[in-house]
Parts: C-alpha cells; structure tokens; sequence
C-alpha cells in the first residue's frame, strides 16, 4: 500500500475561540461583594448553616472512622479544622474529611437548575480550611461561595448529558466548584481563575456505581481536596488549557454526549445560581422528596399497619426510579437510593430523617413487609419535584396525594425557621445544644464576621 502524506492533526489543544472558559473566569475574578443581591447574599447564610449541620451529623459515621486514620497517616500536618473531632489536618486532608462528613447523609443542599448538584459539600469543605491560612472575614467567603456556584452550577449546564452517562456531578461539577470557590477566595486575576478551572476540570470524578456505598461520600470530600489544590496551584503559576468547558476536549464534549458551552454565560452576572439553591427536609437522594412529601401525607390522612394495606401506587418522575429503584437495600446506604424503602418509612414514621435511613430501619419488618407492596409508575409528564401516591386499603377503600413541589426546593422552599431546626437537630449531638446555638446565631451574620475563622473555630 502506497504511504500517505501525513496531515497536521488540531486534536484537542486547537483554539475554538469561544472565549468561555475565559470569560467566565474573568467575571468569577472581577465581582464584588456589592454586586451580589441581597438574595444570593441570604441564601449563602442559610447554605453555610445547613452545611456546617449536615457536616457535624456525619462526623460520627462509622465511615469517618475509617477514613481519619489513613488521613492522619498521610498528612497530620495541624493546618486545617476537622469539624467535631477536636482534630487539624492538613489543608487538603481537612478538606477531603469535611467534604465527606457533609455529604455523609446525604442530607446536604441540592441544586436542581439543570443540574443534580450538592454544592455546599465540596465548596465549603475547601473553603474553610483554606480559611484558616489567613484572615479572610465572612464577605470575602460569601463571594468565594457564591463564585463555585456559578463556576460548577454553569459547567454543568454546559453539559446536559452529563449526569445520564454515570457520572456523579457532585464529585466531578464539585471539583469545578471548589476550585472557582477558592481561587476567588485568594483573589485569584482572571488568568489565574481561568488556569484554576482547568486544574480543577481536568481532575473531576466520580461514578454513580458507588451509589449507596463510602465512596458517594468520598466524591464530595475529594472534589473539595482536588478544587483546594487547584486555586492553590493556580495561585503558583501552574497552567491549564484556557478552554477547559467548551475545547474539542473539553469538559462540555467529552463528559457528555450533547455539549452546550453557550449556557455557561448566559445571564452571567444578573442569574445567582447561590439563590436557586435547595434544602432536603429528608436524608435521602433529592429527587425521592416529591414521592416523600406524598407519603408522609397518606400516614398522616390514614395510619394503618401494612397488613392492612393493599398496595401503595406511587407515581414518579422517571428519573426517580432510574437513581432510586433498588428494590430490596440490604444498608442504611442503600436505602438512600430506594423510593421503596423511602416511601415505606415516610408513610410509617411520618418523617424520613437521619434514623429512617439506618442499617437498623433497613431491614424493620414493618418497613420490609410495606415496601413491597408500593408499586411504582413514572410518568414523563410530571416535574421533577411533582409526584402522586394512593393508599388502596385491604377493604378497597383509596386515599391520594399529590404534590406539586417537594418541600425544599425552589418553588416550595424551606423557611428559615425550617433551616435553623433542621442545623440544630443535626448539630447538636455533635457540639452539645449550647455550642450548636453559637453556630447557628455566628452563621446567620456570616457576612459581618471579620474572620471566618470564628465561626470554624466553634465547630472543632
């Protein structure tokens, strides 16, 4: 066969010119505190409360237990705040545990804005312990809070795909997040805020196989490790390629099969992805809430024991059976991931928080014997947050509900009153009701403290 002359390849580092990795670098670099609604502004007090709750009510998981030692052996450097164990670390150690402690129950904030994104965890597990280099007060880390959100929220949308290939967008979008978080917390020029991004891109992941296993957990605190490194990287002079979301290459083309960078700047500046955060009522996988909401309503129209009932028909959004449709969870982790064990303890206890989801509640008999009789249906017409649920007793007799927004999210949210119950009875066990009262009233004026390291030091 006659050879061929070889022809220049533009392969993956060719310039397209979008500019959007740039662009949104330079707005990440250039905001002010004063450009922030009061919106975004409240919303990141409520975010770091909840947080900092979720954060304490995990840090006694056995799973901590056995991340801390490997942790301590790799780096017992005393730099950065474990929360609740009296303990520092070094700064990507303390933040790899902190982001897991957060996501450990999945109980923490849910972004539902074209994304199924846990912010907080690896935002701010970054961002308090890079906190605690130096002085940094509570306007600088709103800003720095607010910037991963736009920064992993915005990457996200850039990337429609994403969450239908596998991926778990809290480990890999969480990494983004992170590394905008803190690159704009040291203060970052838009160059550098472009090369963070890219550090931070190029290590993002996260697999949704390890659902209802440590490692889903260990995605956020990894996310929050690997983004902290980034912006420190960064601020070094380490480089990336400026086109990191929308290169042939890019994050936009090769983590989804559709890629839309264009969405990555759209209403920049005037649409605060921080204001369109929202808050789980239940310790369990967001997109179970709406089907929740349901069944704590039929428990409490008609309480009956499941030999008394028939069936249970729930019907869903299909995108709450495709992350939820375990039959038969063997672990309180795995129960995260089942509406059929969810809807069994919402309709039972006539809540679903932290005990609902135990090894001890996964395997009751009452929650065994209910769960398999609901029966589930999807119906692509119905929203994410919307779902239905009917009791048919054994007499026949039907009992519906229908929710049209979960409690939590966007168009139902939580009040403020609801975030501040929700901290407390996750913190409490943790720091004593006192200490937890001491977080709640420092983080509520998160943006007048003069060092953030006030409000860190309360949670050691």
């Amino acid at each position: 066969m006659a050879s061929q002359p070889a022809t220049k390849s533009d392969y993956g580092a060719a310039p397209l010119g979008l500019n959007v990795t740039r662009d949104l670098a330079a707005f990440l670099a250039r905001f002010r505190f004063e450009d922030l609604p009061e919106a975004a502004v409240h919303e990141a007090r409520r975010g770091v409360l909840d947080w900092i709750g979720c954060a304490l009510a995990g840090s006694n998981h056995p799973t901590v237990g056995k991340l801390l030692p490997v942790l301590k052996a790799l780096n017992a450097q005393p730099q950065a705040t474990v929360f609740a164990h009296n303990l520092k670390l070094g700064m990507t150690e303390a933040a790899l545990a902190n982001g897991q402690m957060g996501h450990m129950l999945d109980f923490d904030d849910t972004h539902m804005g074209g994304v199924v994104l846990h912010a907080s965890s690896p935002i701010l597990a970054a961002l308090f312990a890079l906190a605690e280099r130096g002085t940094y007060d509570g306007r600088a880390l709103t800003c720095a809070y607010a910037a991963g959100f736009e920064a992993g929220v915005r990457a996200g949308q850039s990337a429609p795909g994403h969450h239908d290939g596998g991926w778990h967008l809290t480990g890999t979008l969480g990494t983004i997040a992170a590394g905008a978080a803190c690159a704009k917390l040291l203060g970052l020029d838009a160059q550098q805020m472009t090369h963070a991004l890219g550090i931070a891109a190029t290590q993002s992941a996260g697999m949704q196989q390890n659902r209802g296993t440590m490692c889903k957990s260990f995605h956020a605190g990894r996310a929050a490790s690997n983004g902290l490194l980034a912006a420190l990287l960064a601020q070094q002079g380490f480089d990336s390629s400026e086109e990191i979301i929308e290169g042939k290459r890019g994050f936009a083309r090769i983590y989804s099969n559709v890629a839309k960078p264009e969405l990555v700047l759209d209403q920049l500046g005037t649409r605060w992805e921080i204001a369109r955060n929202g808050y789980k009522p239940y310790a369990c996988g967001v997109v179970l809430h709406p089907i929740l909401d349901a069944m704590v309503a039929l428990g409490e129209q008609r309480a009956l024991k499941p030999d008394a009932i028939a069936r249970i028909e729930a019907k869903v959004h299909p995108i709450a059976v495709r992350i939820t449709g375990l039959g038969d969870p063997k672990t309180g982790l795995q129960s995260k991931f089942s509406i059929y064990h969810a809807g069994a303890v919402a309709y039972l206890d006539r809540v679903a928080g932290i005990t609902q989801f135990s090894d001890a509640r996964a395997s009751a008999p009452d929650v065994v014997a209910l769960r398999g009789k609901i029966e589930v249906t999807t119906d692509e017409g119905f929203r994410k947050d919307e779902a239905h649920a009917t009791l048919v007793t054994a007499s026949g007799e039907r009992v519906g509900a229908h929710v049209d927004h979960a409690s939590g999210t966007v168009d139902n949210p939580m009040s403020d009153r609801a975030i501040e119950n929700k901290f407390l009875a996750n913190a409490t066990p943790a720091v004593g009701e006192e200490r937890a009262r001491q977080i709640a009233a420092t983080a509520w004026k998160l943006d007048k403290l003069p060092d953030v390291r006030t409000l860190v030091g309360l949670c050691a």
